[in-house]
């Protein structure tokens, strides 16, 4: 009995030994899915992660500075390549982990139609959308109400959220009426779970391909490496399609 509590103790030993803790910046729409995820991975692997969520721009100008980032998992591709063209992450490591969808969406389940005419219609004082500076959702929706052809007009309605978590914070708690969120931020079984929502056709905006990266701080981290190979992997893939997204 002895000589079997300290093998175990060895092995527990070695896996501690082994184990490792990766630093990770989340695009906000994609907070849900990676909490998911990273219990997940760290019961598969043993690893440890460090999640940090908020917009993809101001990730990059953290990183840029210095951040202890070792993944990025962006909201966009352009990120991404921005950072491996400075030397601020791993060529030949980002890759498309998701490609995200846009609703314009409200709490108020009789607001917005299945066609999304109420941009055209109004009848709403506020309608918010993340910084399009920072945030590519943001930038999704102006190019949406763009097309439509109402951005003049709703432009002095816009509550400008610092990303899309807060945005999406905006309109639950009625500070806006309506506005553009993350299809994974209001799905549930499949479908919009509350309020009321349009999914818009993607013809409307460009292709929201979310990349994940490998950071230069994260190239020698066993954990950084491991957790993006991670997500290429069935459980991870399974997650993400079930908040909504689609896959390369």
């Amino acid at each position: 009995m002895k000589r079997l509590s300290t093998l175990i103790l060895s092995l527990l030993a070695i896996a501690t030994a082994h184990a490792d803790e990766v630093q990770v910046a989340v695009a906000a729409n994609f907070t849900g899915p990676m909490q998911v995820i990273s219990v997940l991975f760290e019961r598969d692997t043993g690893h440890k992660t460090n999640l940090s969520f908020g917009s993809t721009g101001k990730f990059y100008a953290q990183i840029a500075n210095g951040a202890p980032f070792q993944v990025l998992l962006a909201a966009d591709d352009e990120t991404p390549a921005k950072l491996v063209k400075e030397g601020n992450a791993v060529a030949g490591t980002p890759f498309t982990y998701a490609i995200g969808k846009l609703v314009l969406w409200s709490a108020d389940p009789k607001l917005v139609d299945a066609k999304g005419e109420v941009l055209k219609k109004g009848g709403f004082k506020h309608l918010s959308l993340a910084n399009p500076k920072t945030a590519p959702y943001g930038a999704a929706g102006m190019q949406v109400m763009s097309k439509l052809g109402v951005a003049d007009s709703i432009k002095p309605l816009i509550v400008q959220g610092e990303n899309i978590s807060q945005t999406h914070q905006f309109i639950s708690t009625g500070a806006a009426e309506l506005g553009f969120v993350a299809y994974s931020q209001v799905i549930k079984n499949g479908a919009i779970g509350s309020g009321s929502g349009w999914v818009v056709p993607g013809n409307l905006y460009d292709p929201i391909l979310q990349d994940a990266v490998l950071l230069a701080k994260g190239k020698d981290k066993p954990a950084a490496v491991a957790l993006m190979n991670y997500l290429k992997g069935p459980k991870a893939q399974e997650v993400i399609k079930s908040f909504g997204y689609e896959l390369r």
